[in-house]
């Protein structure tokens, strides 16, 4: 075959690939992604990822379906193989990771290499790699990140609160956007750059229902529900063998508004009577409205909304007196100071809506503590992004640990009740003992009871240690804590089991379970 012939072949398979392509994106009437994680320390367990969740959340809510989800190693080949691929077959294609200075940050030049493209020195990214590394030398390692593809874009995002342009822009080439892999930074620049990845014309409507029963007793009523309004509705049925507060989540969702909300009828009127949950999924990000939804609540016992005016007022005068560098919060994943822990971050992001801040935690370890304990905490320093302290030892010791380590903190928010074990003349702001190192102790909840604290909790939806939905109503040392014997049942068959912490009357009996 001729030179020349050889040259009409491949144009045509061009030509042909391309329409192709063109043909996959039109036959699709909504806008698609796919997500592409690149990093070695992802596929050895080394990161856990949590960027593709966050990217799917918020571009379902954006009107673009993700179809798929990829992770694959710093390997150059199968980073361009991988791109080019997902660039033929969605709308949008996001790459989390390989950005950065070292030898395996590759993705600039796989991405590149997807297009046939070159990777060149950018001169706006030169200057700003000067000026932010103080290096000149294009070789030096510092300058890998002003090295991108020829005909890459510069996406510039801008502060809404400020005004101020983002250090470094978003790279993209053709539908390709390459973002970081740190969560933080991929976060913040998504949502500075959200306007570029909006389907308007095909927004997703969506309702939930979470159902305190198991899913055997409602699948018919589920499946009748399918029956009706499968074909114009996408319904889902998720069981939850953790959550303290329902059993199956229940969803439905259609580009059409009016048939969600019939579906949401239909199983409203028709799952079993007092099955249905108030149930808020997004408890901390709606952390701002506790204290207007809770004083709208006409349900709450009488005296609540009292002690919670009160409780609010101390944590604010408490950040008149002290700067968040100066306070932080007593947590030892108990269900008091979760409660406490909930209240002050309501506060503060109250007082400061427009700022990123960390609230300090301070955690003293005992000799023996449950697993389950470590767990919640660990789950409670992301959930509500804690700059965490910890010591194990002794209270009096770990505290005089806390006064040498960070001497700018002069005051503990804590969770003690007068009910509580020396705590019954104890005033909302109290100094420690002259004995010991010296801290204002601010006690929001001190008149709140027993039954209040759940109020509390179990109104908002707060997530809480699971050893509560266990029998254990007052968590100490694995060798002194024990379910309260008050909440024991015997079931059907004989077996022994522990009702819910919630669940107790007798709030003077909480420490029935505690040896000491």
């Amino acid at each position: 075959m001729s030179s020349n012939c050889l040259f009409r072949v491949q144009r045509v398979c061009n030509h042909l690939k391309q329409h192709t392509v063109m043909s996959r994106r039109a036959n699709s009437s909504y806008s698609t992604a796919g997500i592409i994680i690149i990093g070695d320390e992802i596929l050895k367990g080394q990161t856990q990822d949590t960027n593709s969740h966050y990217l799917c959340k918020n571009l379902h809510s954006h009107g673009i379906r993700v179809n798929k989800i990829i992770t694959i190693g710093d390997e150059l080949d199968v980073i361009a193989k991988t791109v080019k691929e997902f660039s033929e077959w969605y709308t949008f294609v996001f790459t989390c990771g390989g950005i950065g200075p070292t030898h395996d940050d590759k993705t600039f030049e796989g991405v590149a290499n997807a297009f046939d493209d070159k990777i060149q020195a950018h001169p706006e990214l030169v200057e700003l790699c000067t000026k932010y590394f103080k290096v000149s030398d294009l070789s030096s390692p510092k300058m890998k990140m002003a090295f991108i593809p020829d005909s890459a874009k510069l996406n510039w995002g801008k502060d809404d609160r400020t005004g101020e342009q983002t250090i470094y822009p978003l790279i993209s080439v053709r539908n390709v956007f390459i973002f970081p892999g740190v969560p933080s930074i991929m976060e913040k620049a998504f949502k500075l750059l959200q306007h570029l990845f909006h389907d308007p014309e095909h927004l997703f409507y969506s309702r939930s229902i979470y159902i305190n029963q198991d899913e055997i007793s409602v699948v018919s009523t589920i499946n009748e529900g399918v029956r009706q309004f499968g074909d114009r509705v996408s319904i889902g049925s998720y069981p939850e063998f953790h959550n303290s507060y329902y059993k199956v989540h229940l969803t439905m969702e259609s580009s059409r508004q009016e048939e969600v909300i019939k579906a949401f009828e239909f199983f409203s009127n028709r799952l079993p009577q007092g099955s249905i949950v108030d149930y808020d999924a997004d408890a901390v990000t709606n952390a701002m409205e506790v204290v207007p939804k809770l004083l709208k609540n006409t349900q709450l016992p009488l005296g609540f909304h009292a002690k919670l005016r009160h409780a609010v007022s101390v944590l604010e005068d408490a950040l008149q007196q002290y700067s968040l560098t100066e306070i932080c919060v007593g947590f030892n994943g108990g269900k008091d100071c979760t409660a406490i822990l909930h209240l002050f971050y309501s506060v503060v992001k109250r007082k400061f809506p427009d700022q990123d801040v960390k609230i300090k935690v301070l955690y003293i370890k005992s000799k023996q503590q449950f697993p389950e304990v470590e767990l919640f905490i660990q789950d409670a320093v992301q959930r509500y992004s804690l700059d965490l302290i910890s010591y194990h030892g002794r209270i009096k010791c770990s505290m005089g640990q806390l006064k040498s380590d960070h001497p700018k903190v002069q005051a503990v928010v804590m969770g003690s009740r007068r009910s509580d074990p020396h705590c019954n003349k104890l005033n909302s702001f109290s100094r420690t003992d002259p004995d010991w190192p010296q801290f204002m102790r601010v006690n929001p909840v001190l008149d709140w009871s027993y039954s209040d604290i759940w109020t509390f909790l179990r109104t908002l939806s707060i997530p809480y240690c699971s050893l509560y939905d266990r029998g254990y109503t007052s968590l100490g040392s694995l060798e002194n804590t024990h379910p309260n014997p008050l909440l024991k049942v015997t079931d059907n068959k004989g077996v022994v089991k522990y009702q819910p912490a919630y669940t107790l009357q007798k709030g003077e009996s909480e420490r029935d379970g505690r040896n000491s």
